[in-house]
C-alpha cells in the first residue's frame, strides 16, 4: 500500500501544479458542437494564442499495473474571442503499464474548422504484451483460478486512426454522429521466454494458453488467428441534456451507433455492429448526491464477427475506443475481458456523495464517495463448437474450460471509491471493486481520472 500511497501523493501534486492548463482543457461546455459557442468579445482577461500543459501520466489498474509516461495538451485560443473555450485542442501522450501495455495517443479535436460541426478525429498505437483473453460467453468458459496466469495472456498490437464528425439536428440536444474507424489487429499467442523472464521456476510457464488451445479446437479459426484489418464506417444519433459534463448532476447522455464494416472498405472479413448506451443522472440533494446510471447493449448484425473486434467498447470524442466487458470502463471488479459474444449487455449504477469543501492554493476541491453495482452478461453466444482435427481432444482439455450446456448469466461486482475534485472540471478518481463469482477474478484497485460515466 506504501507504493499506492506515493503514487497518489505525486499524481496529486504533479497535478496541482499545472491545474491552469488542466481547466482550460475542462472548461469545453460539451464534447458536441453547441449553438450556444458563439464569439464573446474579446477582454484583457481572455487568453489568446497557444497555451501549452505537458503532466505526466501515473495511474493504476489492477489488470495493467502502474501506468507512467507523459502527455501533452495543446489549446489554441485563437484571438480571445471564444474564451475561455479554446477553437481547437491537441492531445498527445505516450504511457506504459508494468504488465506490458503500451499506448501512444495523437487526438484533435475542433467545433469550429467546420461550422456548426465538430471535428474529432486520433491516430493511437496499443500494444499488448500480455493481453486477457479468457474465452467467450462467459461462464461457458471455465476460468480456473490455480492456472498459472499465463494462461489467460496473449499478444496483441493495433495501430489505429478514427475521424468523427458531430452536428446539431435539435439544438443542443439531438446530435447526429458520423465517421470513419481504421484499425489493424496484429494478434499473437504469449511470449513465454519474456513472460518467464526474471520469474522463479515455480512461477514460470511452458505450456499451450487457452488462446492457443482455442485455435487447435477450432473456435479461433486459422484465417483469422493471427488478426486482420478492420476498416469501418460508424452512424449514430445522440442525445444529451447534462448539465455539466466532468461531474453530471441531472440529465439524459444517451447514443446508438451502427457500425458497417465490409470488405469493400477493406475489411479482411465483414462484420456489422450496433449499439445502444443510456444514461441518466438524478439530483438527491441539491449537487451533493446523486445517483447516475448507464445501461448499454452492443451486438452483431449477422451470426458473425472475427474474434478479435469482440473486446471494444466504442463511444463518441476524440479518444479511442476501450477494451470492455470487464475492467475499469466497463464492469469494475470483474476481469478485463471476462465477458465476450457476439451481443454483450452491461449496466453500472453508482450513488455520488459530495461531502467535502475547501479552497487550497487558490484551488477549489472537494471530496466525494461512491458506491456502486455493476455488471455485465452475453446476450447472444459466440460459437464455441468443437472443430479439432483430433476427437481425443473432445475428452481432456475442451470439456474441462467449455461448457455449452448452459446460457451465461449475470456478472456483478460492487464497490466504493474517493474522487478528489479540482476546480469542478478535473477529477481524481480512486475505484474498489469486488466480483460476486470466484470465476470472475478478486477485487481490483483503479487509480485513475474523471467518473466512469
Amino acid at each position: 500500500m506504501s507504493v499506492i500511497k506515493h503514487t497518489l501523493i505525486v499524481s496529486f501534486f504533479s497535478i496541482l501544479g499545472n491545474i491552469h492548463a488542466w481547466a482550460q482543457s475542462a472548461n469545453q461546455d460539451s464534447i458536441y458542437v453547441s449553438e450556444n459557442d458563439s464569439i464573446q468579445k474579446s477582454t484583457d482577461s481572455s487568453k489568446k494564442g497557444f497555451s501549452f500543459g505537458p503532466l505526466p501520466v501515473v495511474a493504476f489498474d489492477a489488470n495493467k499495473g502502474f501506468q507512467y509516461g507523459a502527455l501533452l495538451n495543446i489549446y489554441d485560443f485563437g484571438d480571445g474571442s471564444y474564451y475561455p473555450n479554446v477553437r481547437q485542442q491537441w492531445y498527445i501522450e505516450a504511457s506504459a503499464y508494468t504488465k506490458g501495455s503500451q499506448q501512444y495517443v495523437i487526438s484533435y479535436d475542433s467545433k469550429h474548422i467546420i461550422p456548426q460541426i465538430r471535428v474529432s478525429a486520433a491516430a493511437c498505437l496499443l500494444v499488448e504484451k500480455m493481453l486477457d483473453f479468457y474465452g467467450f460467453n462467459g461462464y461457458q468458459s471455465y476460468y480456473d483460478t490455480d492456472n498459472n496466469d499465463a494462461f489467460y495472456l496473449m499478444e496483441r498490437i493495433v495501430p489505429y486512426f478514427k475521424t468523427d464528425l458531430i452536428g446539431n439536428i435539435i439544438k443542443d440536444k439531438v446530435y447526429w454522429e458520423a465517421g470513419y474507424h481504421l484499425k489493424w489487429f496484429g494478434i499473437d499467442a504469449l511470449d513465454k521466454d519474456n513472460y518467464n523472464d526474471s520469474k522463479s521456476e515455480s512461477e514460470c510457464f511452458y505450456g499451450k494458453t487457452l488462446y492457443e488451445k482455442y485455435q487447435d479446437w477450432g473456435i479461433i479459426s486459422k484465417d483469422e488467428a493471427d488478426g486482420g484489418w478492420s476498416s469501418a464506417l460508424r452512424l449514430g444519433l445522440i442525445y444529451d441534456t447534462r448539465d455539466f459534463e466532468p461531474a453530471p448532476t441531472k440529465g439524459i447522455w444517451a447514443e446508438a451507433h451502427a457500425i458497417v464494416a465490409p470488405k469493400l472498405l477493406g475489411t479482411t472479413k465483414s462484420y456489422y455492429q450496433y449499439s445502444a448506451t443510456f444514461r441518466q443522472y438524478l439530483r438527491l440533494n441539491k449537487d451533493r448526491l446523486v445517483f447516475a446510471y448507464r445501461l448499454a447493449y452492443q451486438g452483431t448484425i449477422g451470426n458473425y464477427a472475427p474474434f478479435y473486434v469482440l473486446p471494444y467498447y466504442t463511444y463518441v470524442g476524440p479518444g479511442y475506443d476501450r477494451d470492455g466487458f470487464g475492467g475499469y470502463r466497463t464492469v469494475r471488479g470483474v476481469l478485463r475481458n471476462r465477458v465476450q459474444g457476439l451481443d454483450v449487455a452491461f449496466l453500472n449504477t453508482e450513488l455520488r456523495w459530495k461531502f467535502f469543501r475547501t479552497r487550497i492554493w487558490k484551488q477549489d476541491i472537494y471530496l466525494a464517495s461512491n458506491l456502486f453495482l455493476d455488471g455485465a452478461v452475453t446476450t447472444r453466444d459466440y460459437n464455441l463448437s468443437y472443430h479439432g482435427a483430433d476427437n481425443i481432444s473432445l475428452t481432456s482439455d475442451y470439456q474441462i474450460y467449455v461448457d455449452k450446456s448452459k446460457n451465461d448469466r449475470h456478472h456483478f461486482s460492487a464497490g466504493t471509491g474517493l474522487r478528489i475534485g479540482i476546480n469542478e472540471n478535473f477529477i481524481i478518481a480512486i475505484d474498489y471493486g469486488h466480483a460476486f463469482d470466484k470465476q470472475d477474478g478478486g477485487g481490483a484497485l483503479y487509480i485513475n481520472t474523471g467518473f466512469l460515466f
